[in-house]
């Protein structure tokens, strides 16, 4: 698959061309496998904090409420039961996490299915660098990575300009992510995706 390589800048004209490898952004894309790999991304993303008090936790009278036979009340044998007021939750949640299994072939596959997507879809801009003048943010609006109506992600190489990175911090729609954490749901969440020449090389390395 060829794709064209674009400056960051218009004015710059284009940078040649780059043929993607069909095994990373040629595979036949599966919606079953997207769903699998972005509900594990997010299960993971649980904090799983969520606690209760139990009976025997809160700190709370532990007299019997009335004795035990004749005087027509239910025989409780504290106010901590959950039946009263400050008493403690009966079956209520406790810190657990949340993440599920996921084989790793699967975590692979539906990162090769999502950049395919967008490969198919058109929304996948390949640039030559990150490189501005100077780090200003007027400078991106009418740039390759200019955020539309559901965002641009971009995905680099291992580092990214520091012009780039100052430019872009203005830009609500516009994500940066190292190509080592480019990952199934951040892709599908934006609208477009920009990856450098760098990235495309490390992620063709890493997904092969």
């Amino acid at each position: 698959m060829h794709a064209k390589v674009e400056s960051l800048l218009p004015d710059s004209g284009e940078a040649g061309e780059l043929e993607l490898d069909d095994r990373v952004f040629g595979v036949e894309v599966r919606s079953d496998i997207l769903q699998r790999v972005v509900r594990w991304q997010l299960a993971g993303r649980r904090s799983g904090s969520h606690n209760t008090l139990s009976r025997s936790e809160v700190s709370y009278s532990k007299r019997k409420v009335v004795r035990q036979k004749r005087t027509g009340s239910a025989r409780h044998g504290a106010r901590s039961a959950g039946i009263f007021r400050h008493g403690g939750v009966a079956h209520g949640p406790k810190p657990r996490s949340h993440a599920i299994g996921l084989p790793k072939r699967i975590r692979r596959l539906g990162l090769r299915m999502a950049l395919s997507a967008k490969a198919q879809s058109g929304e996948l801009v390949v640039l030559d660098g990150l490189e501005l003048s100077e780090g200003r943010s007027k400078l991106l609006r009418k740039s390759a990575v200019a955020p539309g109506a559901r965002g641009t992600l971009v995905i680099f190489g291992a580092e990214a300009e520091d012009g780039f990175r100052r430019a872009s911090r203005n830009h609500a729609g516009l994500d940066l992510l190292p190509s080592v954490g480019a990952n199934v749901y951040d892709i599908l969440r934006r609208g477009r995706l920009v990856l450098t020449r760098a990235a495309v090389a490390e992620l063709e390395a890493r997904l092969r």
